[in-house]
């Protein structure tokens, strides 16, 4: 067996959220009567024939072995006094939707899965939090006080970690899997809860003696690779722990910005452009990481009274170096008739309207 180095990025923070039992859920919070009942998504067999497949159903449903893509004709053989509903799919819809602007809310870095599901990248995050876990608790409750559902959070540093994770103790479950122990976690785990190994994969993975991750990691990734080609690599890499594909965005970044909230009040003029500065260069950074250019400049400033106050203007020049920034948001303060006397508590720069480099602009 040939060894091979493998190289493995454990820098992001990703989580994965997957709705519990989305679609029953949703007609279960519209029509409490539903509470406790075997509920399936698909139309009754009884009156189609038999046709029909199921989308989803809930948990109760589930205890009687049906499960998503199930016939309704099973479903409806393994526990006749389920109550089978045809689907609303555009409230399904626009429940999604709801859902998908509280992720917005923490990161821009979202990639929907699909409509009950997604992944967000938080190494970076709207909050400012170094907490992976925080963020998650904070979506799950969020989704649970304003939609009244729950979900379920994976939390890990790759896309198939994160999904494993998010598996692995529904409902309204949250498992993290950190880089120290994502392999032994994928060792113990049977192949058949590897996401992306599909029903015709489990036997033939079988014939070779292979039932847990751990026969993976210990298989000789040739073998796996003349057998399955570039899926068999993929697989020994990811039974490894290590699954280099990104968090592709799933709408275009508006804007950039960043501010803070003040636990010592500002009084002086000085002090307040010192900050719009400290600010401005960090949206400067942002703007470069992300290659970014911008025709608007905004600057918010709340007093401890809570009265805030933004004030905006739009550049014909693009606006992404330090100096332009600092020089904009420090003009943009000018025009506010400041009252030091009430003192501030928070101070934000934003930059918007993105475009493209103006031919012959001199970037340093």
């Amino acid at each position: 067996m040939l060894s091979f180095p493998l190289i493995n990025d454990t820098s992001r923070k990703i989580i994965h959220i997957d709705m519990d039992a989305f679609f029953a859920a949703v007609e279960i919070r519209d029509n409490p009567s539903l509470k406790g009942k075997p509920i399936v998504i698909a139309r009754n067999p009884l009156e189609t024939g038999g046709r029909g497949v199921v989308s989803t159903c809930s948990y109760e449903a589930r205890a009687f072995g049906i499960h998503s893509a199930m016939s309704a004709q099973e479903a409806y053989e393994r526990c006749p006094q389920a109550i089978f509903i045809s689907g609303h799919y555009e409230k399904y819809t626009a429940v999604s939707q709801q859902i998908q602007k509280i992720f917005f809310r923490y990161t821009d870095q979202v990639e929907r899965a699909s409509i009950d599901e997604a992944y967000l990248d938080v190494t970076e995050n709207k909050i400012q939090s170094t907490s992976a876990i925080k963020i998650a608790k904070l979506i799950q409750h969020d989704i649970f006080v304003e939609l009244h559902l729950t979900c379920s959070a994976g939390i890990s540093y790759n896309k198939f970690l994160a999904k494993i994770a998010s598996d692995y103790q529904k409902p309204h479950g949250l498992t993290v899997i950190l880089p120290a122990e994502a392999k032994a976690f994928l060792a113990q785990l049977p192949i058949e809860k590897f996401h992306g190994v599909g029903k015709a994969t489990v036997p033939k993975l079988h014939e070779m003696n292979i039932q847990t991750g751990k026969e993976i990691q210990e298989a000789d990734p040739l073998d796996l690779a003349e057998r399955f080609g570039v899926y068999g690599w993929e697989l020994y890499l990811k039974a490894n722990g290590i699954h280099q594909a990104k968090v592709k965005n799933s709408r275009q970044r508006k804007s950039v910005g960043k501010e803070k909230t003040y636990g010592k009040l500002l009084y002086f003029s000085s002090d307040i452009k010192e900050e719009l500065n400290i600010l401005s260069e960090k949206v400067a950074e942002s703007l470069k990481k992300y290659d970014l250019v911008g025709h608007v400049v905004t600057i918010k400033m709340r007093y401890s009274d809570f009265t805030t106050f933004t004030k905006r203007k739009k550049f014909q020049e693009n606006i992404s170096l330090n100096e332009k920034l600092k020089t904009a948001a420090t003009e943009l303060f000018e025009t506010i008739d400041f009252d030091e006397s009430r003192g501030v508590r928070l101070l934000g720069v934003t930059v918007s309207e993105f475009g493209a480099l103006e031919i012959g602009l001199d970037i340093q």
